[in-house]
């Protein structure tokens, strides 16, 4: 096959694949808030939730944030998100479970965290709100999983959820929109490198 046959068959197969996406596009018709669920092993999660907090602040919408297990040091997302005054950012966590070793702390600190994730999920000014690794919380029962599910059904119709962390449960993964899952395929820290800042912190 010479390269103007290549050229032409790229051409044919590009075409089928716009006639696929155009009509699902245009079976697309409803505008409404989305709940986006991001879990798994691998690294990226709360990276993809931040990526979105970026997108929305270019549409210039309200945004609200929750960190239910993050809070023992600084991470370069909290240092930079917080000079927005369009970003609502609470650091709720004593840090990774492993290091607290302190259910009644744990908990204590995670209903407060989800207490102002309720109420961000009743206000209609917010656009769109991250709970970062209220999966872990839900996973260790720290949070009352039909709360959480409850309180997002009702929010405001146009209000866009992500949930983050590890483990997510599967009713939240039956009540998700878009749900990802981002398999551990190799990681830095296995080969001894320390979590970096700009990557990891």
């Amino acid at each position: 096959m010479n390269k103007d046959e290549q050229d032409i068959r790229h051409k044919q197969r590009m075409q089928r694949k716009k006639e696929i996406v155009d009509s699902s596009i245009a079976k697309a018709t409803e505008d409404r808030g989305v709940l986006v669920v991001n879990t798994g092993n691998g690294k990226g999660k709360s990276s993809a939730a931040f990526g979105m907090v970026a997108r929305a602040m270019g549409h210039d919408m309200k945004i609200g944030v929750v960190q239910f297990i993050k809070g023992a040091f600084s991470t370069g997302e909290e240092a930079f998100y917080r000079r927005f005054p369009e970003i609502d950012y609470h650091v709720m966590g004593q840090g990774f479970t492993w290091e607290t070793q302190d259910k009644r702390k744990d908990t204590a600190a995670a209903q407060a965290a989800r207490k102002i994730a309720d109420s961000m999920l009743c206000n209609q000014q917010f656009d769109l709100v991250i709970f970062d690794e209220l999966n872990i919380a839900l996973k260790y029962k720290y949070v009352d999983i039909d709360q959480v599910l409850d309180a997002t059904k009702n929010r405001p119709h146009n209000q866009h959820v992500v949930i983050t962390g590890r483990a997510a449960p599967q009713a939240l993964i039956d009540a998700a929109d878009t749900v990802t899952e981002m398999p551990a395929i190799k990681h830095a820290f296995q080969n001894g490198v320390r979590a970096q800042k700009g990557v990891e912190l």
